[in-house]
């Protein structure tokens, strides 16, 4: 049985709903795979692999500002085919952060290889970038 997107969803949100405080990241993959494998009963074909990812990230990134900071962050998303959805940037004194809405449902890439080749280019050019999937951002923050 093959699930859609909106189906993941649901069962993602209904696990950070039952569990409430405890929620965290690693929590919520076990109850999501459980009731996954549950609903889906035995199979012969593979299960994809736990690390694909899809959906919408939450890109945060921060550091002194100097030329080049913002292609390099966005010709990396570029050449991984995410899609740049919304973006903010706001520069105070020397400081820059910058906030992203990132849609990598159509990256070759999962999001821990889009966070590690944005490390890279972070650790060059003196940055920190951050990245979250949309859905947990959306539940840790919504109190």
């Amino acid at each position: 049985m093959r699930f859609t997107e909106d189906e993941l969803r649901k069962i993602t949100l209904n696990a950070i709903n039952d569990l409430g405080e405890k929620a965290s990241p690693e929590l919520v993959k076990k109850v999501v795979a459980s009731a996954v494998s549950k609903m889906q009963g035995p199979s012969d074909l593979p299960l994809p692999p736990k690390d694909q990812s899809i959906g919408r990230i939450i890109l945060t990134a921060f550091g002194m500002n100097k030329p080049g900071v913002v292609s390099s962050i966005t010709k990396e998303l570029s050449d991984s085919n995410c899609d740049i959805q919304d973006i903010s940037q706001k520069l105070m004194d020397e400081f820059f952060t910058m906030i992203m809405i990132v849609d990598i449902t159509n990256s070759p890439k999962n999001m821990k290889q889009i966070q590690d080749s944005l490390n890279k280019i972070a650790e060059e050019i003196g940055f920190k970038v951050y990245v979250q999937h949309e859905d947990i951002f959306r539940q840790m923050h919504r109190i």
